[in-house]
């Protein structure tokens, strides 16, 4: 399929669907005071102007969803949204390049069905948001693209479709996502599928299935990245032991730092590095801060828990808030995701770590880290640590952007 084509089917435009369902992880309240914007160096703030930064994992499509209904004449996001984290205004304060835009679907769709439709509508919500805001986004296919749109002042828009459970065990799905200009595939989300392991569900096979590694060839020959972050530590060594192409995390952390499932163990960043994949660091103050991540072990399980309870979806929301207020967990800092970035350096080595913020999917941050307008914080705190300029240059998107052009170069000229 050429680029023309690709262009064709998304001007064909899909049916969005009205209906709202519950934010996607059951995030406990904070603890601590209102953050500071941290202040930041002129060395920073050039050495961050003159990088291209790249972010692994943003949920805004599905706010728009539940907030907007679906719609950007009700959540215009040109406009401040103060109850997101992501707005226009504060995408380019925060000096953003270019930024993964994540479909989610819910899980449970996986039991009710229309996941595949649901995330069809995300993507398609995803591709009206560029049309809709053409000063700011151009939709970007490869790393080659992403160059392109950063020159001309614009933030290139790439799209990753997270939970596996959105192809509904159908490798035509997935070629048709690519085609949609879908870039990477998160295998699972919390939940554990029919071929493969979730990191915060029963393992039920040891990893991978036969059936899952078709799948991540499938990826490999069609230069889509296969994305580790939520499955199970075995899932993920079947991954690298299976996939020719580098892989990423886009929003996991560092399991020896903040030991919750959802982190990335040392054995397997050293295989990481390996593969010649990156893991692109999640700033959710309960995968980065030791003590949050040990209160929020239960989170997953908790939230599942009460999906079961409560049917109706206002009385879901309420149980989710009152859980909430019950499990306050500390913020933490920026500090505490940069102690993450050194030790993936430390262990993978430099070209092996990236950014993967999972903002609007997640409600806690630490402090310095409030939303999209805090980046440069991040490229303060690796200045004042003694990061050299090009060290911080691939922390903050070249190495996102290395992974990108190898998985497009293993995939050869018939992808399509």
């Amino acid at each position: 399929m050429t680029r023309e084509g690709t262009a064709l089917l998304v001007a064909a435009g899909l049916v969005m669907c009205c209906c709202t369902v519950s934010r996607q992880t059951p995030i406990a309240s904070f603890d601590g005071p209102p953050a500071q914007a941290m202040p930041i160096s002129d060395e920073a703030m050039r050495i961050h102007r003159s990088a291209i930064v790249v972010d692994g994992h943003n949920d805004l499509p599905w706010k728009v969803r539940a907030k907007g209904n679906s719609s950007f004449e009700k959540l215009d996001i040109a406009q401040p949204q103060p109850e997101l984290h992501t707005d226009i205004p504060r995408l380019r304060k925060g000096g953003l390049g270019a930024q993964f835009w994540s479909a989610w679907v819910p899980p449970e769709t996986m039991h009710k069905g229309g996941a595949t439709r649901m995330a069809l509508e995300q993507i398609d919500l995803i591709h009206r948001m560029v049309r809709r805001y053409p000063d700011t986004f151009e939709l970007a296919l490869d790393a080659d693209d992403v160059d392109r749109i950063h020159r001309a002042g614009k933030i290139a828009a790439l799209i990753g479709v997270e939970g596996g459970h959105t192809i509904e065990n159908s490798p035509a799905v997935l070629r048709m996502f690519h085609l949609l200009g879908v870039r990477y595939l998160t295998l699972t989300h919390s939940d554990t599928l029919d071929w493969a392991d979730s990191a915060t569900d029963e393992a039920r096979h040891g990893g991978l299935t036969a059936f899952g590694e078709e799948l991540v060839r499938e990826m490999n020959r069609l230069g889509m990245l296969v994305d580790i972050s939520h499955v199970s530590a075995e899932t993920m060594g079947d991954v690298i032991r299976v996939s020719r192409a580098p892989i990423i995390a886009s929003h996991s952390s560092a399991y020896a730092i903040a030991s919750h499932p959802r982190n990335v163990p040392d054995d397997v960043l050293r295989t990481v590095a390996a593969n010649g994949g990156v893991v692109m660091v999640n700033f959710f103050s309960g995968f980065v801060h030791p003590e949050a991540a040990r209160m929020s072990q239960e989170l997953f399980k908790d939230y599942r828990r009460l999906r079961a309870e409560h049917a109706n979806e206002e009385e879901f929301e309420r149980a989710l808030e009152d859980w909430r207020r019950a499990h306050p967990i500390p913020r933490g800092t920026v500090k505490d995701v940069v102690d993450h970035i050194d030790h993936i350096v430390r262990t993978a080595g430099i070209d092996h770590v990236g950014l993967g913020s999972d903002f609007d999917g997640v409600t806690v941050l630490p402090e310095g880290l409030d939303d999209v307008s805090y980046y440069p914080a991040i490229t303060q705190e690796l200045v004042r640590r003694g990061y050299s300029q090009e060290a911080i240059y691939k922390i903050l998107g070249g190495n996102a952007l290395r992974v990108l052009r190898e998985a497009r170069r293993v995939a050869g000229p018939e992808r399509e």
